[in-house]
């Protein structure tokens, strides 16, 4: 089974859910109470968690848009944030 298949319900998952997921492994991986063959299964779903967390703040910060404003200091609207 190919790896992007193995982990393809890392899609689903919220960025919150995934964080929480990638959290618990690194607390695993870090203690070294964890098999060998385990631990390469593990991480292999780290690093699936890490890509989609990654891809929710790419997307997340394309949609943050940065206030403009008048003369007066009111807002006038907003425009894309640089990047």
């Amino acid at each position: 089974m190919a790896k992007a298949a193995k982990h393809a319900d890392v899609k689903g998952l919220s960025f919150e859910d995934a964080l929480k997921e990638l959290e618990a492994i690194v607390g695993r991986l870090e203690r070294g109470d964890v098999a060998l063959e385990e631990s390469i299964g593990i991480y292999e779903r780290g690093t699936a968690l890490r890509a989609h967390c990654d891809g929710l703040l790419k997307q997340a910060e394309a949609k943050v848009e940065k206030l403009t404003f008048d003369g007066d200091g009111q807002i006038s609207g907003s425009e894309p944030l640089d990047g």
